[in-house]
């Protein structure tokens, strides 16, 4: 009957020490490791950056992770005094960081549709379609359009839950284009990560 017992002893001694190994893993740590094979998504109201003036954007890792390789895409649309912008950004990122605290590097290109009923289009050059009259010349009204794409870098902070919740991003994403370099562009963002 000892000969029996010993074993299932010895196997019982085994799982309750495998268990008692299991429960010593925190339940944050456990949290976390569920998290960090998770692929984050995020979704955010941005002002200024790639977009222009503002832009709402989706934003996702192409891993199963909260860092690395990702991308964003966008779309806004923006009017007053008879001109209108339409912008879509794309942007490529890199976070590099854990916690949820990343520095984001990135680098994209925006589609934009300007319409303007004044004289000067989204880069600042001039249209005039001059009358001439007997005595001087006046400038007249011209609907201008343009369709365009202009590039972008990203350089900024993200915080970003590894949980899931509210996130924040800053930074500046210089603009460029044949006709103009912004270099000291800012970005500011709010939104939500799941």
């Amino acid at each position: 009957m000892i000969k029996f017992l010993r074993p299932a002893v010895i196997a019982l001694i085994t799982i309750a020490s495998l268990s008692a190994n299991a429960q010593k893993l925190s339940k944050a740590d456990s949290l976390n490791n569920v998290y960090a094979n998770k692929k984050a998504q995020n979704v955010y109201f941005e002002v200024l950056g790639p977009g222009a003036v503002y832009s709402f954007n989706y934003d996702t890792r192409f891993k199963n992770r909260q860092d690395g390789l990702g991308g964003r895409a966008g779309i806004s649309y923006y009017a007053e005094s008879g001109d209108r912008i339409l912008t879509i950004p794309i942007v490529f990122n890199y976070l590099l960081g854990k916690n949820g605290k990343y520095f984001e590097v990135g680098a994209g290109a925006t589609f934009y549709h300007y319409n303007s009923d004044s004289h000067s289009d989204f880069f600042g050059d001039r249209y005039y379609d001059y009358t001439e009259y007997p005595t001087d010349y006046y400038p007249q009204s011209q609907r201008h359009t343009e369709n365009g794409v202009y590039g972008s870098l990203n350089f900024g902070y993200r915080y970003q839950p590894i949980d899931g919740g509210f996130t924040f991003r800053g930074g500046f994403s210089p603009i460029f284009s044949s006709h103009q370099l912004i270099p000291y562009w800012p970005y500011l963002s709010f939104g939500y990560s799941f």
